[in-house]
């Protein structure tokens, strides 16, 4: 029988507490725990490796002492780039390269006496274990949870391939150091988008979690209610819609601002005075990472696009910029500017001269835009706002997006800042994505 020491004792005591460990009594049914490693098979082990896998197989052999069912298998994670751009490197075919590199890390590991259960071996890059990647996919597909759009993806042309946000350091892919750039290409996503409420809602099922850790995954999501308005181009047919959470300020306009990103931007400047700033300035932030654009402590940068639009609400004439610090794939890609009651907008106008108007006054003093040194964000009353002068801005709020819809302006809406998933990455060596492309059919599985 396992005697535990003090020490061990105490350890014991804490596992149990946290629902890790329990010991095996009479008629109590132990629990199953299941342990695994899954390296990425790209060279022999290190001594890094020999420390991780030593614990576990540590804490495998002791919790079968204790009479615990441990499911404890190997798995190597064996598709992906590296191994890919290995094998150019080496002139050998990928499967070549990563079959002989799980075959002498697995040599390492039985030398080692880690107690594995071999039997239950998983490799990913063989179709035994790749045919279930495609069933998810084929069953998502089904669902209408899969499907491919074109989207904007950071593409080093070093490595061939599409980098996550988070693999492109000031602006350099991570892995080569080259130069990342920002392609348009047809992806395919998974649409956890359709998830957003649930995931939100159930963040607090999430017992034993840290309150900051709930916190960030609820701003991950991002919830937010607002309004869509449709903003009239001066002398065309056409509109620009923007979303905001804050239509209380919408007599304060003074200008709208489109991503460089924004579909219709090139159409508007083709042509004019104002086509090469514009493109000189695509060309110098379109590798800027998300963070950095929106860093609040960095400064707001951006150029004129020599078009205007109708404000709805006072049908003043108010001009179109672009800049770094309106993202594409939040809301429409154009944002309305309250220079007033809004930070970032606020140091946009004052570096370059654009008017400020203020259309909230708090309580207990006057807000003089000239005097101002920063945007004045908390709740007051409404001023040169029209027929709404005097009101609470809290309850303008409701009653804004009311008449907005009422005099069909633009809508009610619901925005996230959770993005559907892009999956798809322009590799030889990864899960063939099971789909058939047919121009009479539309695509089509083919599992």
């Amino acid at each position: 029988m396992f005697i535990p020491s003090e020490f061990e004792e105490k350890i014991l005591k804490k596992w149990q507490a946290q629902n890790l460990y329990q010991i095996k009594e009479d008629h109590a049914k132990p629990k199953c725990y299941v342990l695994e490693m899954f390296p990425y098979p790209s060279g022999k082990l290190h001594m890094g490796h020999v420390r991780n896998y030593t614990i576990g197989d540590t804490y495998a052999r002791f919790l079968r002492m204790n009479g615990v069912n441990v499911l404890y298998p190997m798995g190597y994670d064996s598709l992906g780039l590296p191994a890919e751009n290995a094998a150019i490197k080496h002139g050998v075919h990928p499967e070549t390269w990563t079959l002989e590199k799980i075959r002498e890390m697995r040599d390492q590991q039985l030398r080692l006496g880690f107690s594995y259960d071999w039997s239950r071996e998983v490799i990913t890059c063989l179709p035994e274990y790749y045919r279930w990647n495609q069933w998810f996919f084929v069953k998502f597909f089904e669902k209408g949870l899969a499907y491919k759009k074109e989207a904007p993806v950071n593409w080093c042309k070093t490595c061939g391939t599409v980098l996550a946000n988070e693999q492109v350091e000031n602006g350099k892919c991570w892995r080569c150091k080259n130069e990342v750039e920002k392609k348009n290409l047809n992806q395919w996503f998974f649409r956890i988008t359709a998830y957003a409420d649930e995931l939100l809602k159930d963040i607090e099922k999430l017992t034993g979690w840290p309150e900051k850790v709930k916190l960030m995954q609820e701003n991950w999501i991002g919830k937010s209610y607002g309004v869509e308005i449709n903003f009239k181009i001066k002398d065309s047919n056409d509109k620009l819609t923007v979303y905001t959470t804050r239509p209380d300020t919408v007599y304060g306009i003074t200008y709208l601002v489109v991503a460089p990103e924004y579909p219709d931007l090139l159409n508007w400047i083709k042509g004019t005075e104002y086509e090469k700033p514009v493109l000189d300035y695509f060309a110098k932030v379109k590798n800027e990472s998300k963070i950095d654009r929106l860093d609040d402590s960095k400064e707001k940068t951006g150029v004129f696009t020599g078009k205007y639009v109708i404000n709805p609400f006072t049908n003043e004439i108010v001009p179109i910029w672009v800049s770094d610090y309106v993202l594409m794939d939040y809301g429409t890609g154009a944002v309305m500017a309250v220079p007033s009651h809004d930070k970032r907008d606020f140091a946009f106008a004052r570096k370059y001269d654009l008017p400020i108007r203020v259309v909230i006054q708090p309580a207990d003093q006057e807000l003089n835009p000239k005097e101002m040194t920063t945007a004045y964000t908390d709740p007051g009353f409404m001023v040169n706002s029209g027929q709404f002068n005097g009101l609470p801005s809290d309850e303008f709020i409701k009653v804004i997006a009311d008449y907005i819809e009422a005099e069909q302006i633009g809508l009610k809406k619901v925005n996230y800042k959770l993005r559907d998933w892009l999956i798809s990455r322009q590799r030889y060596w990864g899960t063939p994505i099971p789909i058939i492309y047919c121009d009479k059919c539309g695509n089509k599985t083919y599992l």
